[in-house]
């Protein structure tokens, strides 16, 4: 049996002070619906800049309530399935993203969805990249923008969070308070416009409570390996940390000395960027798959 939650009225700041929309225990598959990051509100090219409520971009749905989540304790998100509407779009313009300095105006398209393609133009076809921008809990402390990534999670707009990822977060209070919205049906790392093919949709997830994990920061876990996200003022900070971040989540985890894992994290790992758009910076480091199996990593 899977519960639905409707995007009905959505959040637009993660807070411990949000009311719960629904309790789910873990193991119980949740399919969750969302807005775009509009919240719908575009429905041509020609939508007039005036009448969009600037107030309602990037609504998530939730929050949700796990019971068992406690503070301390992580929290692992598994996405089963992702499912999008027929119809995308992508928007750019004055003073947004890395080009709007170049841009007048509000720019608007809309990307019709066919065969897990998304028509750009007449000889453009995007291939599928379904994934999720605003993803989390409740923050350690006050109330975080949906816009806003951080430790909690949030915007955080990676490319990696798609069907078949573990996402795990840390857990700041009860329920862990999780919600998401802000779905792409394409998105580049960077995100550099501003906008992927926003696109409202569904998410199946299921979730579990680690106490055998502890982490300061989101992680993913995937087929190709596990990546540490940081987001940051800057993204050399957010790049540094992330490292840092990752080499000590390993460390305990081989008998490397910091300096042999070091060198090899700068012989295998990839430092790399989510987005460069949002309040703040986001940057992950991944490391392959195939190192955790040669120390034999298995619970992550």
């Amino acid at each position: 049996m899977v519960t639905t939650i409707k995007k009905g009225t959505p959040i637009y700041a993660f807070s411990k002070d949000n009311s719960p929309v629904a309790s789910v225990d873990p193991g119980e598959p949740v399919t969750i619906e969302t807005y775009d990051c509009f919240e719908d509100q575009i429905i041509s090219e020609d939508t007039d800049f005036g009448a969009i409520d600037w107030n309602r971009i990037n609504p998530a749905t939730g929050p949700i309530f796990i019971n068992g989540a406690t503070p301390g304790k992580t929290l692992a998100v598994h996405i089963d399935k992702i499912d999008v509407k027929s119809k995308g779009v992508l928007s750019t313009g004055k003073d947004l993203g890395t080009m709007g300095h170049r841009l007048d105006g509000l720019q608007f398209k809309i990307a019709p969805i066919e065969e897990e393609h998304v028509l750009f133009n007449d000889k453009i076809k995007i291939p599928f990249n379904k994934m999720i921008g605003v993803i989390g809990v409740a923050p350690k402390e006050g109330a975080v923008n949906c816009g806003t990534p951080g430790e909690h999670g949030g915007n955080m707009d990676t490319t990696l969070i798609t069907e078949g990822t573990t996402l795990y977060f840390p857990i700041f209070h009860p329920g862990a308070l999780f919600g998401l919205g802000d779905m792409h049906a394409a998105m580049g790392d960077g995100e550099i416009g501003v906008s992927g093919v926003e696109i409202s949709g569904s998410a199946t997830v299921h979730f579990e409570i680690r106490d055998d994990l502890s982490i300061h920061y989101p992680m993913i876990s995937n087929n190709a390996g596990i990546a540490m996200i940081v987001s940051k003022d800057t993204l050399d900070e957010a790049a540094k940390v992330s490292v840092e971040e990752m080499i000590d989540f390993l460390s305990p985890r081989t008998d490397l000395s910091l300096g042999d894992l070091t060198m090899l994290m700068s012989a295998i790992g990839n430092a790399q960027i989510s987005q460069i758009v949002d309040p703040k910076l986001t940057a992950r480091f991944l490391v392959p798959r195939w190192f955790l199996n040669a120390y034999d990593i298995q619970s992550i």
